[in-house]
């Protein structure tokens, strides 16, 4: 992935950000996902006073891509106001492994969004719960 890829997603989660409903926490995320075809597709957190149904801006990223017909997911940048930039949380993580196996993770403070680290999905989360074994007939 060329660097000017790589701003350019990291430019859209941080534009994303501004999406965010955050009036619990005030901790906002933006998050862009890029599939091979070139498209982005941006998500922010949304938070419910009920904790549990507060959604990450990653799986809103996704879960938008994915009611889109969008597919083959290369790459995800997500960008908050956080020391080193924010790291997808367990749940986000495994459903990257299942519908984004292959993708490169960008994590960028939205301070200094030009200075971000990137991992890979099966990095972030090795050994992921991908299928189900067939326990017929046991």
């Amino acid at each position: 992935m060329a660097k000017t890829d790589k701003q350019r997603l990291i430019a859209a989660a941080a534009k994303a950000r501004s999406d965010s409903v955050a009036p619990y926490s005030k901790f906002k995320v933006g998050a862009a996902l890029l599939t091979a075809r070139g498209d982005i597709v941006t998500g922010a957190n949304v938070e419910s006073a009920s904790y549990g149904l507060t959604c990450c801006a990653e799986r809103v990223a996704l879960f938008t891509a994915l009611t889109r017909g969008k597919r083959n997911f290369t790459a995800i940048a997500v960008v908050a106001r956080a020391k080193g930039g924010p790291m997808p949380c367990g749940a986000c993580r495994q459903l990257l492994a299942e519908y984004a196996p292959h993708a490169q993770v960008l994590v960028a403070d939205s301070r200094s969004p030009a200075r971000f680290r990137s991992f890979r999905v099966k990095d972030l989360l090795p050994g992921a719960f991908l299928e189900v074994p067939d326990t017929r007939g046991q």
